[in-house]
């Protein structure tokens, strides 16, 4: 389990982590998500030790990081999958670590197994693509059989087949009564794995909350709208505030706007709607309505095409 109560971590005058508070429990993978900038990776150092906090504490199983005899058995991490000598073998680094812990060849003959490097591993770490590094990465963490462990980004590089695998093996870890900490900025792949969420933002916690309860906030103020003429309906919605996106279907899901306001709008300009139901927030959607104001580096959107044009555009 891990724990962190008021904590805080200051650069110079920047507030990276601001009086941040959560449980992670085992048996549950937890999604550790954030805009960039959020203060993901230096509360994760905090966690294991490698930046101390300007205030407050995080401890791991009941203890800080450091106070463990021996932490890699208790905390597997990997934070960045390329901290690796590159003249070594996966072989000989993951032998490194294990004689710092105390731990048998065999242990490092199946973590080479599990992670799928067999093949590899006698071959230098250096010359790996980033795929095979985030499997050596993976192996490190595990290398303790750790009670607890943290990835930050595991799938990075992965293909499909590796995805499919990570996904299974942290449900399997979480299954074993594990506590399992995933930060990822892949939305649909959180959504497959996680079950727990803790979003932060500009340092501050956002929410702690189920999957399903943190899609089934944003999803309050969500419709699915069908029309005949979207290139018309989309505009006007977009006037007055809604926040419009199109599906693949034709179908727009719109935000900022009730189903009754949008009804009115469109009997008003004589637009005929045959679907005005509630919709399910994606994770992805759910994430970017409730991050919004906590987005320190943003991307403008485009210009909006005038709304006589299109409709125009769209009778042609």
């Amino acid at each position: 389990m891990i724990k962190a109560r008021a904590l805080t971590k200051l650069y110079g005058e920047k507030t990276a982590v601001a009086d941040l508070s959560f449980t992670v429990r085992p048996g549950l993978v937890t999604g550790f998500l954030g805009p960039n900038g959020a203060g993901k990776s230096t509360t994760m150092r905090m966690i294991v030790g490698l930046d101390d906090p300007t205030s407050g504490q995080v401890t791991v199983n009941g203890k800080p990081y450091a106070a463990h005899r021996a932490p890699l058995r208790e905390v597997g991490a990997m934070l960045e999958a390329r901290s690796v000598h590159t003249g070594r073998s996966a072989l000989n680094h993951l032998l490194a670590l294990a004689a710092t812990a105390g731990l048998p060849r065999s242990r490092v003959d199946e973590v080479i197994d599990l992670v799928g490097l067999r093949q590899v591993a006698r071959k230098r770490a250096g010359g790996f693509s980033l795929g095979m590094g985030q499997r050596l990465g993976i192996a490190a963490a595990l290398l303790g059989d750790p009670a607890t462990v943290i990835l930050d980004e595991p799938v990075n590089g992965l293909d499909p087949e590796g995805i499919l695998w990570i996904r299974n093996l942290l449900k399997a870890l979480a299954a074993e009564g594990r506590t399992v900490l995933v930060s990822s900025h892949l939305m649909s792949e959180m959504a497959l794995t996680a079950e727990h969420l803790i979003v932060i933002g500009r340092g501050r916690l956002i929410a702690d909350t189920s999957v399903e309860e943190f899609t089934r906030r944003a999803s309050r103020n969500s419709v699915s709208v069908r029309t005949d003429e979207p290139w018309r309906l989309g505009p006007l919605l977009a006037g007055w505030g809604g926040d419009v996106s199109s599906d693949e279907y034709g179908a727009l899901g719109v935000t900022g706007l009730s189903g009754e306001q949008i009804g009115r709008i469109a009997a008003d300009n004589q637009i005929a709607l045959s679907e005005l139901t509630p919709r399910q927030a994606s994770l992805e959607e759910a994430f970017m309505e409730l991050t919004r104001e906590a987005v320190e580096y943003s991307t403008p959107h485009p210009p909006k095409a005038d709304t006589r044009a299109r409709a125009e555009g769209g009778a042609a």
